[in-house]
């Protein structure tokens, strides 16, 4: 028996094979751990991911308090650029109300640009436009001249001064620079 006392416990080949059998088992070990570290990041990437996107879907449709700008055609297409008459003046007049209020108005006529014979009429007929704008405002009443009338005033304006006071040339926008109506 005491031969297999001595029996192969201290020898250095057996603890060699034991000692590189662990150095691949840990090897072997270590790989899957690491994978399951990797899989386990990538997983909570994708949760964030998922979950900041549908946060967004659902809180960014009810958080915009404002609604979206319109704008009116006319900012928005490209329009013509045009030379503009301001030598008309201030002209001063009252409403047609039973109570008159004064109206104050300084009106630019725009017109095609470069057009010198346009401008040559609308200069030779100063006194024919200042007198027509007078009448027109004088024939007004207080509620026609409020803001948002004031669109299809400058139209009107446009059209009557195209078809009855210029002959040879057109304009092609009507503009306030004041437009003051004064309640007494």
């Amino acid at each position: 028996m005491a031969d297999n006392d001595d029996m192969d416990l201290n020898d250095d080949t057996g603890s060699e094979a034991l000692s590189s059998s662990g150095k691949s088992k840990g090897l072997g070990g270590m790989l899957p751990g690491m994978l399951k570290w990797i899989a386990f990041g990538v997983g909570a990437l994708i949760l964030i991911i998922v979950s900041v996107f549908v946060c967004f879907k659902l809180f960014g449709k009810n958080t915009s308090s404002a609604d979206p700008i319109t704008y009116q055609e006319e900012y928005t297409a490209n329009r013509e650029i045009l030379d503009w008459y301001s030598s008309l003046g201030t002209i001063r007049t009252k409403t047609s109300d039973v109570n008159p209020s004064s109206v104050i108005v300084d009106v630019v006529l725009g017109y095609k640009k470069d057009d010198k014979a346009t401008s040559t009429e609308i200069t030779q007929r100063t006194v024919e436009l200042k007198d027509f704008l007078r009448r027109y405002f004088t024939q007004k009443s207080s509620e026609e001249l409020k803001p948002q009338n004031e669109e299809g005033i400058r139209i009107e304006i446009r059209n009557a001064i195209n078809d009855e006071i210029l002959s040879s040339s057109k304009i092609k926008d009507v503009r306030f620079m004041t437009l003051d109506v004064i309640q007494q």
